[in-house]
């Protein structure tokens, strides 16, 4: 179980922090804890603003800001630029990171702070190469330090009364993208065009991956028959967003499942099918 004591501990002894806030589940819980251990005035909580951030989460990282009294600012990040990025092989989360990591070590070195990411536990039982880049360059993860699964983040953030406590996990626009396709700027707002027009017929908790022409819709077991149900309005939803042909995932969402292949493959060297 996570300890939210020793989190604050951590948080103590650092004095100074730069968190990346990107709105979500871990990273809030984390810029909340932060700010209310250490005061506005020491934590900064650092949205990292691309082609690959929803403009709803950019939104929600305002919203959150202002509701919390954190000290919030934007900074841009040109990982698009990278192409190693682009080609989209399975470091792609690997520059991402690095130029999070670019955009944030100024900030962290003017004011002395150490930066945070929030990585919990169970993160590290996946792909995950951006955290490889991360830790290389300084950055700490104190809800793993402090024991934190996602659940315990979830169960801490509702006793807190913190409203993002249940919300779904919304990784990158690039994570809709199979490895090996290119992502290029068309790709992210098409995806992102899909995804936002889902929502607006209700649907929170979705991924519209990416393939080509086509577009496999994601949601929780529970809402497959809500879009067949609704099935004229989403096929037109996601044609008008670029897509010539819509599917859907009979087996659900599956939050990182594009890593499937790479977890069957094992770590470099090894051998499949054990």
């Amino acid at each position: 179980m996570g300890d939210l004591d020793a989190l604050r501990g951590q948080l103590a002894e650092l004095e100074r922090v730069v968190v990346a806030f990107s709105g979500g589940a871990d990273s809030a819980f984390l810029a909340w804890a932060a700010n209310d251990e250490l005061g506005a005035e020491r934590v900064v909580a650092a949205t990292a603003v691309s082609p690959s951030l929803p403009a709803f989460e950019r939104d929600e990282c305002a919203a959150l800001a202002g509701e919390w009294g954190l000290q919030w600012i934007e900074v841009a990040t040109d990982e698009i630029e990278v192409a190693g990025y682009r080609r989209n092989d399975a470091d792609r989360c690997f520059h991402c990171k690095d130029a999070l990591m670019d955009a944030l070590t100024p900030l962290a070195s003017e004011r002395e702070a150490t930066i945070l990411l929030g990585v919990n536990l169970d993160d590290l039982g996946d792909h995950r190469p951006g955290q490889r880049a991360a830790s290389a360059r300084g950055a700490a993860f104190p809800l793993v330090d402090a024991g934190f699964t996602k659940a315990d983040v979830r169960a801490t953030s509702q006793r807190l009364g913190l409203r993002t406590w249940d919300k779904p996990a919304a990784a990158c626009l690039a994570s809709r993208v199979p490895y090996g396709t290119p992502v290029t700027l068309s790709v992210l707002q098409e995806v992102e065009r899909a995804e936002t027009a889902l929502r607006a017929l209700g649907f929170r908790d979705l991924r519209v991956r990416h393939y080509g022409e086509l577009a496999r819709i994601e949601v929780p077991v529970d809402r497959l028959a809500d879009v067949l149900a609704d099935r004229v309005r989403v096929v037109d939803a996601v044609q008008a967003a670029g897509y010539r042909y819509v599917t859907l995932d009979l087996e659900g969402l599956r939050s990182g499942n594009l890593n499937d292949a790479l977890r069957r493959a094992g770590p470099p060297g090894s051998t499949s099918g054990s």
